[in-house]
């Protein structure tokens, strides 16, 4: 396994793993030939929406993805598997990952999309938003996204099916929805982490009128969520995220886990890289 950072020292976890680990930045075409050399299965986990980026995201998204394609098409990759999202448009932040999937399709290259919805797992701002929000507030005053329905999903089986994707043949070069077994809300995902962290579920008080904006500052109060990342975060919330094909994941021979053992294995793993 091949693993490119733009900082390789700050990989090293991966290097302890097994992983070959190379410089390179999907922004910098010219770094990206020699990582690429040899490669016949390209994963495209890139997105420019976080802490430490600077300026227009999706255009940042667009211009790394259009950089990756072709030097993957130079250098002969045979597919790229790319991680998305459910839903629609609805806003910059989904637009920007179904626009990175047809900008790495452009090149020619076969890309398997697999689009999932919010994804459980410790490093996850969306976990981490509702994992401080219940924590914190023993009544939530809450908009009108947290009765938004959403098909969530362990990090450990999202890592199964990217793992499993260039066995599956006929993945190849489709979009593959992917989702838990269980249908919720936002709302739902918050009882889930009470019932993760043992405590009651907290009264929401729903405004409906409450904008992304200032959900956003109100979650940068509560949360050590960055405000910049959850606005573009929250304008997706709005929009369903739940699967409505569901015959790529029958390609696949996994089994997702339920919520309430996602929320537990991630509180679990949350622990332990605390400790």
């Amino acid at each position: 396994m091949r693993a490119l950072a733009r900082r390789p020292e700050r990989a090293s976890d991966l290097e302890r793993a097994g992983a070959e680990v190379v410089q390179a930045d999907v922004l910098k075409p010219g770094s990206l030939p020699d990582a690429l050399a040899g490669v016949q299965t390209a994963y495209y986990l890139v997105h420019s929406m976080g802490r430490g980026s600077s300026g227009d995201f999706a255009a940042s998204d667009k211009a790394g993805a259009r950089n990756f394609a072709s030097a993957a098409r130079d250098a002969g990759v045979a597919r790229i598997v790319y991680l998305g999202g459910l839903g629609g448009g609805g806003s910059k932040h989904l637009a920007s990952r179904h626009e990175t999937a047809s900008v790495l399709r452009a090149a020619g290259v076969p890309v398997t999309y697999l689009r999932a919805a919010a994804v459980i797992g410790a490093g996850s701002e969306s976990f981490r938003t509702v994992f401080y929000l219940v924590k914190r507030l023993p009544l939530m005053v809450t908009p009108r996204w947290v009765g938004t329905r959403t098909q969530p999903i362990a990090i450990g089986d999202v890592v199964e099916y990217l793992a499993a994707a260039p066995t599956v043949e006929e993945a190849n070069g489709r979009d593959i929805e992917i989702g838990g077994p269980d249908v919720t809300t936002y709302g739902g995902m918050m009882d889930a982490m009470a019932r993760a962290l043992d405590i009651s579920p907290r009264p929401r008080l729903g405004v409906p009128l409450l904008s992304p904006r200032l959900s956003s500052l109100w979650i940068g109060l509560v949360t050590p969520v960055d405000a910049g990342v959850a606005r573009p975060l929250i304008e997706g919330l709005e929009v369903e995220t739940v699967v409505s094909d569901s015959s790529g994941m029958e390609l696949f021979d996994i089994e997702p886990v339920s919520i309430d053992e996602a929320m537990r294995s991630a509180m679990a793993e949350m622990r332990e890289d605390a400790a």
